[in-house]
């Protein structure tokens, strides 16, 4: 069956061909790799003893090394033939296989996977040096066994009720994990010059590893984390690039589709980049946090992502301690109104932020701040009410409120008052009560104070209702004494404004 498949392929010149007529930044150019459904088998012929070696030029694409057989285990050929074999062995491994159904070529996909784990044992084992062609060759194998489009039923919203969905898992994963595990080692080698890398490792490899990051499989995402984090420290040259680029799927994430299945991976591999930036932060890093990061917080699926989030954002205060103000603020710019989850969430980043803020920061937000924390002290949920009330536990915070409670106890006092009378929750009502006695023994006369001042507010507020409800009244009486006539028109009443 091997040797029918093997007669069909046309045979084709090596030494024509040279590496520039295959260049690996031509997306519509397999590099001159020839995608076939067979592999050239060690069984199709039986070896001869002192025979000249085979090339398989009929069936391996130009960059096989005429007279390097690529089925010749590396033990067995000579050091100076050792680099020649492997981008021999590279040419074996562009044939790209449908893995949907195991039944089909199983036998080449065996070979392939045995000479793909040949391949990761010789990165691994550190040759002298990789040659051009050498970089050039396993460039263009990674190109062609990973980089796909995934169809668009293959893109899902990973949020919402989805969020707790099974993952999905690729078929041709067995094949893929070993490709990606010799691109990790092929980068991380101390054999690789970053200089000559640079050259096919560009700015289009980068971005169509990016991406990948679509992939439903975490398993892949996985692998693409810790290769393009690698990257990322290897290649100095590409770093403002990826920082852009990964932007740019932030900005397409939030303001178009909020589809992505990455988000998470995306924000770990830069909260290990946020970790490396120098001191004084530079203004583009700073915008990153204001344009991208913050708004992060907006999609729905936000649960998903939120602990990478977080952690990026902690990254950020504690290499300015001034950006604290920032991101509060754009917490209250994005804060949830009717997703009680996310409200929850929100709370608890504003505390990690609270931590690390300084007092003239803090006294910058307070106001509005405290305002929305006295809504969530109110919400009818019963753990957003909790989670804001919580927040009176946290020392570093009850230090915050006690140097400033002439400004946050008049804010939080009506709050505190509608909870004791009105809140379903017992928890949450014997929260508030252990509150509302920290204020009391902080500085009891400012607490009677905002009592007086609450009492007033709802005599003023029952005295409205009450006259509304006269207005009105008056209105019905006034309507029913006059009769109906044909030719009644309708009258817009003004109500009276409350003062």
């Amino acid at each position: 069956m091997l040797k029918q498949l093997l007669n069909k392929l046309p045979k084709r010149s090596i030494k024509s061909e040279s590496l520039e007529d295959h260049p690996l930044s031509d997306p519509n150019n397999n590099g001159g790799i020839q995608r076939s459904t067979s592999l050239n088998s060690a069984s199709s012929s039986p070896k001869v003893p002192n025979a000249p070696k085979r090339t398989s030029s009929a069936v391996f694409p130009s960059s096989v090394i005429a007279g390097i057989e690529p089925l010749l285990p590396f033990k067995d050929a000579p050091a100076s033939e050792k680099m020649s074999l492997f981008i021999s062995k590279l040419s074996l491994c562009c044939m790209v296989f449908d893995f949907t159904d195991p039944s089909k070529n199983t036998a080449e996909k065996d070979l392939k996977r045995l000479t793909l784990i040949e391949l990761l044992d010789f990165v691994a084992s550190g040759p002298p040096r990789f040659s051009e062609p050498a970089i050039l060759s396993l460039c263009k194998m990674c190109s062609v066994n990973l980089f796909r489009v995934f169809p668009p039923n293959y893109r899902s919203a990973r949020g919402g009720e989805n969020e707790d969905d099974e993952p999905s898992f690729d078929p041709a994963w067995p094949h893929l994990q070993i490709v990606y595990d010799i691109l990790l080692k092929f980068v991380t080698s101390a054999s690789v010059e970053a200089k000559v890398a640079k050259k096919y490792i560009n700015h289009s490899f980068i971005l169509r590893m990016l991406d990948l990051f679509e992939s439903e499989d975490p398993r892949e995402r996985e692998s693409l984390k810790a290769i393009m984090h690698r990257i990322y420290g290897k290649f100095m040259v590409h770093r403002p690039f990826i920082r852009k680029s990964i932007s740019n799927i932030f900005y397409r994430f939030v303001f178009e589709t909020e589809r992505h299945n990455g988000i998470a991976e995306l924000l770990e591999i830069f909260g290990s980049v946020i970790t490396g930036f120098a001191l004084p932060l530079k203004e583009e890093h700073k915008i990153f946090l204001w344009r991208a990061l913050i708004p992060l917080h907006k999609p729905k699926s936000l649960g998903v992502y939120f602990q990478q989030l977080s952690y990026c954002v902690t990254q950020f205060i504690e290499k300015d301690p001034k950006l604290a103000s920032t991101v509060i603020r754009g917490l209250l710019k994005y804060w949830p109104i009717t997703n009680s989850q996310k409200e929850v969430m929100f709370l608890g980043e504003v505390e990690e932020v609270l931590e690390t803020i300084s007092m003239g920061e803090f006294q910058r937000v307070m106001v509005p701040l405290f305002w929305r924390i006295g809504c969530c002290i109110n919400s009818s949920h019963f753990q957003v009410a909790e989670r804001a009330l919580l927040l009176w536990n946290n020392d570093q915070i009850f230090n915050l409120i006690g140097h400033n409670r002439q400004v946050i106890l008049p804010i939080i006092f009506p709050a505190l008052e509608t909870n004791v009378q009105n809140h379903w929750n017992q928890s949450v009502l014997n929260l508030t009560l252990n509150v509302r006695n920290v204020f009391t023994e902080m500085d009891n006369m400012l607490f009677l104070a905002c009592h007086a001042h609450f009492v007033e507010e709802q005599e003023k507020q029952s005295s409205a209702i009450e006259k509304r409800k006269e207005a009105w009244a008056r209105l019905e009486n006034a309507a029913s004494l006059r009769p109906i006539t044909m030719n009644t028109t309708a009258v817009l009443v003004m109500m009276p404004q409350q003062s």
